[in-house]
């Protein structure tokens, strides 16, 4: 394989006056590494893509928006804003579906400077409240079906506004849409530090309730660059070891959005790369493998993915060579782990398109890896070599660092890592140690620099590529009166990876059944976070000498006894 070459073409394109030099700069006490020719901000981003005002930007069902009406809806957004008392450093929430507003709203804040708060749109009312209270957001933005479950707890809103989308007739006491777009103006001058929030997406607690985390104007076009920089180090690799020159004029990308833009894998990654290179968004309601391979084959799209489970119900639907897919360059993603069958079998499914990969975390803005082409059909089972903004290491349970092949702990370090979290100093503290960030994963790293993740750390359930940490299950379980013990677990799953999985014991005199708790957590927590496993025990739940319980000892025999 070209390793020597992609080793060249890593030094090459990072050296000093190379277009990804790599600069040390201070951020927050601590000495990372960055781009040097990095753009300052995310607005200087937005800006620049204002050449591309013929072309189609956003597209969702029949609705096409081209990059200049998208340029003058940003501005008319942003003047709303301004005009409504909304100013640098405060907070913009969106809770919806993937609609054209999504973004748009998302690049008025980060052009004005205030902090897009990115709610996850599975949220029950309960969820969707302490997350209001959580980031105090001056404006919400939000569709009919999040609308209507704020109707069921308006006290959520406090003193925030809220602006209606797609709704009629429009509620009471809501600004609707149209008002908003209909502001008008040039987008407003703003002055951005680079190390200020852009916005707060929410990953799962570990304390039983979500945390809100910061990434900045830094940590979120250092991984654009990051995910430019990659494409360019293997394209470089293999034209040196082939003699084969990439195409004089690549194509203008075209990507197909599957997963939820209130996390990174679709904004961050897909949105970002798309959107700096001019291509196409293409937005769907909700997943469907079938009406995807209708829109690849109408809109040519050139990527598709989004979670491993999405790739592999694309290339197996039964409808897959009727349609046209020759437009395809890669399909994977991530947000979770391509399992090693499934690189192969996206390589020799699509005869225009590779298998690619990427590992990382909202806490990194994105990627911490990348992988694709010639590189991951030899490792299908890497998630590839860290960026070159990150320094890593594999450490064991003190932080010690440990030697190439052994696992431990994934610590890594560079502009990409978050600020922290908001409101919460201590879980800042626990998972940032100067500059480091504690990824929760176990990991090895190979002669090569590619890592391997082969186990978790963290107690966790990563199902569909979403993060479901089991205490924040557990805390909405402990309210039920009659649930006396509880552990939640991940459970193989052959289409979500995992699925949540959960064993109780009541308390006495108590007569629990799996239905009533399903019902009784459906008001606390997202539908996704509720087990689909549920084992009533009638013992207590086994524990280790410092009391904690033992949860892979308890699935492993529970998985025994119900398959017996």
């Amino acid at each position: 394989m070209h390793y020597a070459e992609l080793n060249k073409a890593w030094t090459a394109l990072t050296a000093a006056g190379a277009p990804f030099e790599i600069a040390e700069i201070e951020v927050r006490g601590a000495t990372l590494k960055s781009f040097k020719n990095a753009p300052p901000n995310v607005r200087a981003l937005w800006l620049s893509t204002a050449q591309f005002a013929d072309r189609d930007y956003l597209v969702y069902g029949d609705e096409r928006i081209t990059y200049a009406e998208a340029h003058r809806q940003v501005a008319s957004i942003a003047n709303w804003l301004l005009a409504h008392g909304v100013k640098s450093g405060d907070r913009v929430a969106i809770s919806m579906r993937n609609y054209p507003e999504w973004m748009l709203i998302y690049w008025a804040c980060a052009c004005m400077g205030a902090a897009c708060v990115g709610m996850n749109a599975w949220w029950t009312p309960a969820e969707m409240a302490y997350g209001l209270a959580d980031a105090q957001p001056k404006v919400l933005f939000a569709d009919a079906e999040r609308i209507g479950r704020i109707q069921e707890q308006p006290q959520m809103l406090g003193e925030t506004v809220l602006v209606a989308t797609r709704t009629d007739p429009k509620p009471a006491g809501a600004v609707d849409w149209s008002e908003v777009i209909a502001q008008g103006g040039d987008l407003p001058d703003a002055a951005i530090d680079p190390d200020s929030d852009l916005c707060i997406f929410y990953t799962s607690g570990t304390t039983g309730f979500p945390k809100g985390a910061q990434l900045t104007h830094r940590s979120c076009i250092t991984n654009l660059m990051n995910m430019m920089f990659i494409g360019q180090a293997q394209t470089l690799a293999i034209q040196q070891a082939t003699g084969v020159a990439p195409p004089a004029v690549p194509p203008v990308p075209s990507t197909l959005i599957t997963t939820p833009l209130f996390h990174v894998t679709a904004n961050n990654c897909a949105a970002y790369a798309t959107t700096a290179a001019g291509g196409k968004l293409v937005l769907m309601y909700r997943w469907d493998a079938g009406e995807a391979l209708k829109l690849i084959e109408r809109e040519r799209c050139t990527s598709a993915g989004g979670v491993p489970v999405m790739a592999r119900e694309l290339i197996t639907h039964p409808d897959f060579t009727k349609y046209d897919t020759s437009s395809l360059l890669t399909v994977g993603g991530g947000g979770a782990q391509l399992q090693p069958d499934l690189v192969g079998k996206i390589d020799e499914a699509v005869a225009t398109a590779r298998p690619n990969t990427g590992y990382g975390m909202t806490e990194t803005s994105g990627i911490i890896t990348s992988i694709s082409g010639d590189f991951f059909v030899d490792k299908p089972d890497s998630c590839g070599r860290a960026m070159p903004t990150f320094d890593v290491k594999v450490v064991d349970d003190d932080g010690n660092a440990l030697p190439a092949g052994e696992r431990g702990e994934l610590w890594v370090k560079g502009a990409p890592v978050i600020k922290g979290y908001i409101n919460r100093p201590e879980a800042t503290a626990d998972a940032i140690t100067d500059g480091w960030l504690h990824t929760g994963d176990v990991a090895r790293l190979d002669e090569d620099g590619f890592i391997y993740i082969v186990d978790r750390k963290k107690d966790m359930v990563l199902r569909g590529g979403e993060n479901i940490y089991c205490a924040e299950v557990e805390t909405a379980l402990h309210q039920h009166p009659g649930v006396a013990e509880c552990s939640v677990f991940g459970v193989p799953d052959p289409r979500l990876g995992e699925e949540v999985g959960v064993a109780i014991l009541a308390r006495p005199g108590q007569n629990l059944h799996a239905d009533d708790l399903r019902e009784h957590l459906a008001g606390l927590i997202a539908r996704h976070k509720i087990p689909r496993y549920i084992w009533i025990v009638d013992r207590p739940l086994p524990r280790n000498a410092s009391g904690k319980f033992l949860k892979r000892e308890l699935r492993d025999t529970l998985k025994a006894e119900h398959a017996a």
